[in-house]
Parts: structure tokens; sequence; C-alpha cells
């Protein structure tokens, strides 16, 4: 993962879930992860493979200058990677395995092609493990025609499974707040981090 978004994200999932394959959608606080939200999105798993988006993040609606919620997560994509994205999509639900994807999107022909990494997290329902996959679109930079033009379909440019071993990465910046002790006492500084019940 390179994109912070992404790599906060990953780490509040990882911490909701524990020792279990994926936390609950009811365990999501969206105040812990206010960072990310304008670049996340929830999508239901229905018996249809539609895929249907039902939260989506304001910079991804003006990805599109359109409310995605309630459209299918496929349609998002070019129709020769949509077939994959399904696929890509079962791995997530029936492995239970976060999935990192390298994705590219332009507007229209003469837009700038802008990349962005798309990040695919299983989320259980009342306990239910095919039910809400939690996921980000990041880009990796601010594009001129955000919120001017609408994105062409996605595409998807490369994906892989993350496998727990893999996923060790430092955040460039904790998650928190941090308080700085003064320099001249030469005392290391002390990083606060938000927790749930010990």
């Amino acid at each position: 993962m390179r994109h912070k978004v992404n790599q906060q994200l990953y780490a509040y999932w990882s911490r909701l879930k524990g020792a279990r394959s994926a936390p609950e959608r009811s365990e999501i606080d969206p105040a812990e992860i206010r960072e990310a939200l304008p670049d996340s999105f929830i999508i239901e798993i229905d018996e249809a493979g539609r895929f249907p988006i039902r939260l989506c993040g304001t910079r991804l609606n003006a990805l599109w200058l359109d409310e995605q919620k309630g459209k299918s997560f496929l349609d998002l994509w070019s129709p020769e990677d949509r077939r994959t994205l399904a696929s890509v999509m079962l791995t997530v639900i029936d492995g239970v395995a976060p999935v990192v994807a390298g994705v590219e999107g332009r507007a229209g022909d003469e837009g700038d092609v802008l990349e962005l990494e798309l990040l695919l997290l299983p989320l259980r329902h009342f306990g239910k493990t095919h039910s809400r996959v939690l996921g980000a679109i990041a880009p990796a930079r601010r594009p001129r025609w955000l919120g001017v033009a609408p994105a062409n379909p996605l595409r998807l440019t490369s994906f892989r499974v993350i496998a727990p071993s893999e996923a060790h990465f430092r955040l460039s910046e904790p998650v928190g707040r941090r308080v700085v002790r003064p320099a001249a006492s030469g005392r290391p500084e002390l990083v606060l981090y938000r927790g749930g019940k010990a």
C-alpha cells in the first residue's frame, strides 16, 4: 500500500478485526477514520452480483460529479475490467482477505491519467461474512479536472491479496494526537492513541 489514506484505513480495520476474520460493520466509527472518509465506501454483497454501493465518500462522488450511493460498484469500471473486478470481490468475501489494486482514471479522451489505489476489506454484518466490503479509492494526487469533469470508467492495472505477514508498515504520522515536550528537556515525544475499552 502506497497511499496514506489506505494505510490508515487498513490499520483501523486490522485493529478492529483483532483475531477474527473480519470486523462487524456496526463497529466502524466514522469519527475514527475521518481523514479517509472522503475516499471511502461500503459495498453490499447481493445475490445478483451487482455489488451496490451503500455509502460513498464525497471525493469519490466528485470524481464522477454524481452521488454513487445505490449504484453498482461494477458500473464504475471499464467493461473489460468488470469480470476481473467481480472475481476480485469474490476473493475478498470468500477468502475473507484484503485486496489492494492499482487503478487508472481519466476525464474524457484528453484528460490527464490519474493513478489511484483501491483497497477492499471484508466486513461482517450481523455475523454474516458474505455481506459487506469496506473500501477506499485513494488518488496519488488531486487531478485538475476533479469536480469539473466526470471520470471515465476506471481501469484496473494490478491487484494482489494482502497476506497478514505483508501488512506491516509504518504510518508516516501516528494516528492520534502528538504531544511534544520542549526540546530542551531532551525527553522523547509522547504519542497518544485514542483507544477503546481495554
